[in-house]
């Protein structure tokens, strides 16, 4: 039937006036813009890509953006991992030890969930190598455990604990030793040293720190014969206030 009396002129229809119901997409017009405060549920909103699932993917890019890697939610695959844009920003944080941790490959499949950069996105590379401490909260299991060797010349040395478990000094005189930068007190630190004499069997001697005590106060005398070595331990837990000394080994070699 035709309408009867004069079309009423469109009329526009303010946000504020949709009190219920739904609003499907075929009801927006493709030129229409939506304020994204107006979408419940998103506090975020990417502005290029798409994606099949959002959930997650802000924080995940706030995260990136925390450690100083840049990425947008369209720059992260839901399904084969992050962009090699990104991975080469990890790579280049993990060169510059920015990163404590760094993935090196593999995807991750699914980051619905917004899961936490340092401890479940960034995992440690296989045979890295770390700067700096690290404090292991638990007990620490290891296949293989190898200690840092230092070697020591001159007739004054000075042996720095945080080079090394493991030094060696040929003596080349007489030598006075001297102990630096041992970890704070309540930490237990441990080091071995070997003196060997010199070819010519010169039988120099060595004076120790007075912090070092020996058992019964006694320092032991050093062999004098060519190429001889003594093995010697220090441990201290007091940071350095007290050496207790031991000898490992004698005329060795």
């Amino acid at each position: 039937m035709a309408y009867i009396g004069n079309i009423p002129a469109p009329q526009n229809i303010s946000s504020a006036e949709i009190l219920d119901g739904s609003i499907v997409n075929v009801d927006i017009a493709t030129n229409a813009a939506i304020a994204a405060t107006k979408i419940a549920g998103l506090s975020t909103v990417a502005t290029t890509g798409a994606y099949s699932d959002l959930t997650g993917k802000p924080s995940l890019v706030a995260s990136l953006a925390d450690l100083g890697v840049s990425a947008s939610s369209a720059e992260l695959n839901h399904s084969s991992g992050v962009t090699s844009a990104i991975q080469t920003q990890l790579d280049a944080k993990a060169a510059t030890s920015s990163l404590s941790t760094v993935a090196t490959s593999g995807a991750y499949s699914d980051l619905t969930g917004a899961p936490a950069i340092p401890t479940d996105f960034v995992s440690a590379a296989s045979g890295g190598t770390f700067s700096g401490a690290v404090d292991v909260g638990g007990e620490l299991i290891a296949d293989s455990y190898n200690e840092t060797y230092s070697g020591l010349s001159g007739t004054s040395p000075t042996v720095n604990c945080e080079a090394g478990n493991a030094f060696s000094l040929t003596l080349s005189g007489n030598t006075t030793f001297t102990f630096s930068n041992p970890p704070a007190s309540g930490t237990a630190y441990s080091f071995s040293i070997e003196i060997l004499q010199d070819a010519s069997g010169s039988g120099f001697t060595v004076t120790w720190p007075t912090s070092v005590d020996w058992p019964a106060a006694t320092a032991p005398t050093l062999s004098a014969t060519a190429y001889a070595m003594d093995v010697f331990v220090f441990t201290t837990r007091d940071g350095g206030a007290n050496w207790y000394g031991f000898t490992a080994g004698q005329a060795l070699g």
